[in-house]
């Protein structure tokens, strides 16, 4: 297998799922389970974020990685916007292992980035001026932090890195790789 499981405390970040829960965009539970994995090749990167981070008083707190491309399917049907959202057809970096949906906490709290993840729209794009100005720091901070530690980022959802040159990796799913969030 490719992927490696990030857990809470092998890489103190803290893990909050997304799609293992009804409370996202969807309304449904598209992962039956919430472990959390990322392609071995950005394991360096996200290390380099982890420290990177804690150095200045923040955690990661991630809300998706590694997503079976069964699971984009079902995302896709239930919103297929290229905004926000990779056709199946194409693959998501995200069904490749390497990309990776984040936010930062301080004493244990969410940091303030003007839109909750998922929220589709333009108040969620990079360089976004009409969120408080507070937010906006924020957002600046992850991007320093995530793109020192070698991550690209995708212009539309400030919560979403990948390792460069996504397409250079397979897609991947639940049943190859034995990760059992889907069934």
């Amino acid at each position: 297998m490719n992927l490696v499981e990030i857990t809470n405390n092998k890489f103190d970040v803290e893990i909050d799922l997304a799609y293992a829960k009804t409370s996202n965009f969807t309304g449904k539970k598209i992962y039956i389970n919430s472990k959390c994995y990322i392609h071995i090749d950005a394991i360096g990167n996200f290390k380099k974020a982890i420290f990177f981070a804690s150095k200045i008083g923040y955690k990661l707190k991630i809300f998706d990685a590694f997503r079976p491309s069964e699971a984009q399917k079902l995302l896709w049907k239930e919103y297929p916007d290229p905004n926000f959202l990779t056709p199946p057809s194409k693959g998501s970096p995200h069904s490749r292992g390497i990309a990776i949906d984040l936010t930062l906490i301080r004493d244990n709290k969410i940091i303030d980035m003007g839109t909750p993840f998922d929220h589709f729209s333009k108040k969620s794009y990079h360089g976004n001026t009409d969120i408080n100005i507070s937010a906006q720091k924020n957002r600046m901070l992850l991007l320093g932090i995530m793109t020192t530690a070698g991550w690209d980022f995708y212009k539309n959802e400030w919560w979403h890195y990948q390792l460069y040159d996504s397409k250079k990796w397979p897609i991947l799913n639940d049943k190859k790789e034995k990760t059992r969030l889907m069934c």
